[in-house]
């Protein structure tokens, strides 16, 4: 017998009830934790209160919005997937427009959250803060890291996102609902053993996010404008393009395609992240605070 995890948890908080979910919980967990580092940091550099309230609120709506957006635009179904009877076989979000705002179904992309949190704080650099955009995106860094780990974890708990099938002693049998469980434990239908690559994500980021506490508290990183915002950059996206080698593709063409689409998506984050880098190791340090 095959050593196997059964992943038989239910994101349902109450029974019968799809939100609240522990979905959401986890969600707002990471943005929680994610605020808590970034007003210890402008606590440190005496940034005022005011600007913490406007950027919690930006940011929160920059991630939910951007990522959602993302994960419509890059792996839909755009459109519902029809049988020859006129079955729905697969719900597309432009057949259904009110399907994109159930972000508590699950369904984000970090790539969609990055775009938008870039675009909103260099709105929010130019407005409020009237510092360089580098400055914001190097506080938020840290944070960004320990909300995502917390997003993949939900991702685990929506047993969505997962991996290939595998022989790993460590693999994980997603059973996403009480039918799968039934049929497993009643009529021996087989469920696969698969990599449990949210999981994977998760512990990689949240060692990105001590990286950045180490390089922010011990190693004075902030002084380098931009070596804390190319660092999350480099590690997050390269890390997701090697775990992407183990995943289930979440589109049709994914399957066809030699790197899927995250991996496409990550490539340019990290040639960003590369050249962030480059710039803040040549640069002279910032003054102290």
């Amino acid at each position: 017998m095959k050593l196997a995890i059964n992943w038989d948890v239910s994101p349902e908080l109450i029974t019968g009830w799809r939100t609240p979910n522990m979905y959401g919980l986890l969600f707002v967990a990471g943005l929680i934790l994610g605020y808590f580092v970034v007003k210890k940091i402008f606590k440190k550099e005496n940034v005022s209160g005011e600007i913490l309230d406007k950027l919690v609120m930006y940011m929160v709506l920059s991630i939910i919005i951007g990522a959602r957006l993302g994960h419509v635009i890059f792996y839909g179904p755009h459109f519902d997937v029809v049988n020859s009877d006129g079955v729905i076989l697969e719900r597309g979000y432009f057949s259904h427009p009110f399907d994109i705002v159930k972000v508590w179904e699950g369904g984000l992309a970090s790539h969609g959250a990055a775009i938008a949190i870039i675009l909103v704080l260099w709105w929010f650099s130019k407005k409020i803060t009237k510092k360089p955009i580098l400055w914001i995106l190097d506080r938020i860094s840290i944070s960004a890291a320990i909300t995502a780990c917390f997003i993949r974890l939900a991702n685990l708990v929506n047993s969505e996102i997962v991996g290939d099938i595998t022989t790993v002693p460590w693999g994980f049998k997603f059973f996403k609902n009480s039918e799968d469980l039934s049929n497993f434990h009643n009529a021996g239908v087989p469920i696969p053993v698969r990599h449990p690559t949210q999981l994977y994500e998760a512990i990689v980021y949240f060692m990105i996010f001590a990286l950045l506490m180490f390089m922010y508290w011990k190693k004075d990183a902030w002084k380098k404008a931009g070596l804390l915002f190319g660092t999350l950059l480099v590690s997050v996206f390269t890390a997701r393009f090697f775990i992407e080698f183990l995943k289930l593709g979440q589109t049709e063409w994914d399957q066809k395609l030699t790197i899927n689409t995250g991996q496409m998506l990550s490539v340019p984050f990290v040639a960003v992240g590369i050249y962030i880098i480059w710039k803040a190791l040549r640069n002279r340090p910032v003054a102290e605070v």
